[in-house]
């Protein structure tokens, strides 16, 4: 077999040459690697785009030196063209070695499109890459990278090379050629590394190898083992969450073929061992990963199964899956009978989640009968099954939905899960996904509520995304329960409603079909409210990054869009942020709004709010006024870098006045997952939020020291749970209550994740409202597949009549 491009000769280039070259262009300095270091050879970010032959994007390695170089615990990363403080890098990890003077291949998101496979990738990811312009850097552990420039890039001793093509700005020298679906960039067949990308790199048709020196088409011809090894499954499974013989090779492993994956970019096939040891901390399955590439066997294939040992852990913090990679197979029979499912139903998997050990648990011994994610670690890859499962999550954009195993735990009105404790995750949550073709047996569009009706069984696998879930070979019937979108009721003459919606990022470019969809739930769902405080909204251009702040078009369009279902004229006030300075995606700039409608709501317009005034609260004939409206609280404060800044607004409504802050906090995005290797996982975001929280009670209780009965409304994102220490500082601690509070169990929630129902948005109020609101989530979104947000809005009712409230209830 021959690669697709000459093999690359050693001619490493001096790094005080790269260096005078790099002083000479005027650059900040370079993270290029030295002569003895792997570099990053190639990228591409077309993969299945429209005219592309690859299916997949990928990075290729190369290492110039003449001995193999390990890349155990190394990760390639990713990051966009113009990255922000807030921006994530998207990390791959690596295993393994580059062979000398050879090759290592990096497969990584695949397209709709393309004709031809990558040959059998060294590592894999789900990063989609841009086609034309974008950064990958190759470092030296796992741990995402912090620099965000180039210069913080040089200085990061972990990364070892960068790459930056297009208009990245995050590169060595100048960037790569900009490219296009049909198009890579990559080096010399010497690897040649000056620290300049622009003079490294060159654009032309891509040209993947792996490191067994296989290009595009060709494939490993050895043949599969003949007899039986020393190894049996359980052997590599071990009693705790990583093998032991991992990075090892395992010849002649036997076993059954129970399932195949033979679609996407992780195909593959499992395998079990019918006899086992009788051990119930040892699983008896194992994966055999052949990338891109379908394997030619079938459930009860009897098997011989020779390859290397891999821990692949799909993002950092995540488990690992142990499998078998760079596999070879010899089938020595067909048609056997599979080893029988491991049956889950109420009290199977045990209610107890995870140890309580203060950090990683790979190492510790399992413990299947105690612990939820010791009893999945205990039966990875092993076929389970489950009868007619309660759907308690929707079915998302990627097809898969969660179902409940515990079908009287913790069960909410809709039928959905209820996350009311960290102590409780509802460890009878499951997630499902199919291995079905779906042009034959199409993916269930289930909403929460539904149920899979019949058998589902499949193999236990673990994604990066909700943790251990059933690939499912049989996949149950789908029956439609009753869920349905109501509308609430209407609003009395004496009453003045307000609702907090976040609209997942709403650009001025998206389509009108998400605004239409939008203005029917304001409209005919909400009714309309007097007031809606509105977070994620974009600028006109939405996730466009070219400096634009403004979001009058993004908001005019919405307020059309009402109008069009018959909505009332609202009006609309904001304050456009700095660019890129409050998170979310870095040429979005989403920010907090208000609608209002006029016809029975007055807006106290106070002029000078911008995005780096304070609001203050002043003493008026009135009683309270605000020295801005709308107006930010505390701008400036270190509390909301990054991140959306409250927005407050001063209302006038049947001779009431009454003050509105709608917020968006800190996203829990950085915190690790309740699946996640380290138990208990650490929320370390809510650090943040608590200093967000500490402000808003702050700025409550100034208006509130000016007018004790004022009609104060704080409300929004709050992106934390009603029991969370977040909320304890708004309420317990500080001046608001929560009426969500007196909801019953099974109603607290407008959001959904992983199949728990739970509340991260929320409306408080002062005190002195507590007697006098009503109160209702408005379920239109989250328990529903066909969802314009993932959030579900929510409706307050203020009764103005009385002056002398009576108090908390």
């Amino acid at each position: 077999m021959s690669p697709t491009r000459p093999r690359r000769l050693l001619a490493p280039t001096s790094a005080a040459a790269a260096v005078l070259l790099a002083a000479a262009l005027g650059s900040a300095p370079s993270a290029h690697a030295d002569a003895g270091t792997p570099v990053i050879a190639e990228v591409y970010g077309g993969g299945g785009n429209s005219g592309a032959t690859l299916r997949h994007d990928f990075v290729e390695l190369g290492n110039a030196t003449g001995a193999p170089v390990s890349v155990d615990g190394w990760s390639v990363q990713y990051l966009p063209a113009s990255p922000g403080p807030a921006t994530r890098v998207q990390v791959t990890p690596l295993a393994g070695e580059i062979p000398e003077r050879g090759s290592y291949l990096v497969r990584q998101a695949a397209g709709a499109g393309g004709t031809a496979d990558l040959p059998a990738p060294d590592a894999a990811g789900s990063v989609t890459m841009s086609a034309t312009a974008g950064t990958v850097l190759l470092v030296s552990d796992t741990d995402p990278v912090e620099c965000r420039t180039t210069a913080d890039c040089a200085a990061d001793g972990a990364v070892v090379d960068v790459v930056g093509y297009g208009g990245a700005v995050v590169r060595e020298g100048a960037p790569a050629p900009a490219l296009t679906n049909t198009t890579s960039a990559s080096r010399d067949a010497a690897f040649t590394d000056t620290g300049d990308n622009a003079a490294d790199f060159t654009a032309g048709e891509p040209s993947p190898v792996n490191a067994a020196g296989e290009g595009v088409g060709e494939e490993p011809q050895e043949p599969g083992p003949g007899e039986p090894g020393d190894l049996r499954i359980h052997d590599i499974q071990g009693i705790t969450r990583t093998s032991p013989y991992a990075g090892g090779t395992a010849s002649g492993v036997p076993g059954v073929v129970t399932a195949v994956n033979a679609f996407g970019s992780a195909r593959g096939f499992w395998f079990q061992d019918p006899e086992g040891d009788g051990d119930p901390r040892t699983s008896e399955g194992l994966f055999v990963f052949t990338g891109s590439t379908t394997p030619g066997v079938a459930p009860g294939d009897e098997v011989l199964v020779s390859g290397r040992v891999d821990e692949y852990r799909p993002a950092s913090g995540a488990q690992t899956v142990t499998q078998l990679d760079q596999a070879r197979w010899t089938v020595l029979s067909t048609g056997n009978a599979v080893p029988e499912s491991v049956v889950l139903e109420a009290g199977t998997i045990p209610a107890e989640y995870a140890p309580d050990h203060g950090g990683d648990i790979s190492g510790l011994e399992l413990r299947p009968d105690t612990y939820a994610l010791d009893f999945w670690a205990a039966h990875e890859h092993m076929t389970v099954r489950f009868e007619d499962a309660p759907v308690i999550a929707p079915t998302d954009a990627y097809q898969a939905l969660w179902v409940t195993v515990e079908p009287g735990h913790n069960r909410t009105a809709s039928g959905g899960v209820a996350y009311g404790s960290y102590d409780d995750p509802n460890a009878g949550r499951v997630k499902v996904e199919s291995l079905l073709d779906r042009g034959v047996r199409p993916f269930p569009q289930a909403n929460v509520g539904d149920t899979l009706a019949g058998v589902t069984e499949g193999p236990v696998y673990y994604s990066r995304f909700g943790g251990y879930l059933v690939r499912a070979s049989t996949l149950g019937e789908h029956v439609p329960g009753d869920l349905e979108r109501t509308p609430v009721r209407d609003t009395a003459r004496h009453e003045v409603s307000v609702a907090t919606y976040n609209v997942e990022n709403l650009g001025g470019e998206d389509d009108q079909a998400k605004y239409d969809a939008l203005a029917s739930g304001i409209v005919d769902h909400l009714g309309a409210p007097d007031i809606i405080g509105l977070e994620e909204i974009q600028d006109d251009n939405g996730a466009v990054d070219d400096g634009t702040v403004d979001a009058g078009v993004t908001l005019d369009r919405l307020v059309a869009a009402v109008r069009a279902r018959g909505g009332p004229a609202y009006e609309w006030r904001q304050i456009s942020p700095e660019d890129k300075q409050d998170g979310g995606a870095p040429g979005g700039n989403i920010r907090n709004a208000f609608l209002f409608d006029p016809a029975r709501v007055q807006f106290v317009d106070r002029p000078g709010g911008d995005a780096t005034t304070a609001v203050e609260v002043v003493r008026g004939p009135r009683g309270a006024e605000l020295s801005v409206s709308p107006g930010r609280i505390e701008p400036k404060d270190p509390a909301w870098e990054s991140s959306r800044k409250p927005l407050v607004g001063h209302f006038r409504a049947l001779n009431r006045d009454i003050y509105v802050v709608t917020n968006h906090f800190n996203s829990k995005g950085g915190d690790e997952a309740l699946h996640g290797v380290v138990q208990p996982p650490n929320r370390t975001s809510e650090t943040q939020r608590n200093a967000q929280a500490g402000l808003v009670a702050d700025f409550a209780e100034e208006l509130l020291a000016v007018d004790p009965q004022a009609h104060l409304v704080v409300m929004g994102d709050l992106n934390d749970f009603q029991f969370s220490r977040t909320l304890e500082i708004l309420t317990d601690d500080g001046p608001l209550y929560n009426p969500m509070e007196d909801l019953p169990a099974g109603e607290r929630h407008n959001y959904v994740f992983d199949g728990n129902s739970q509340a991260l948005d929320h409306i408080l109020i002062n005190e002195a409202l507590a007697g006098r609101v009503d109160y209702e989530v408005v379920r239109i979104n989250s328990e529903f597949h066909d969802q314009v947000s993932d959030h579900d809005p929510q409706v307050l009712w203020l009764d103005t009549r009385r002056s002398t409230p009576p108090g908390r209830p």
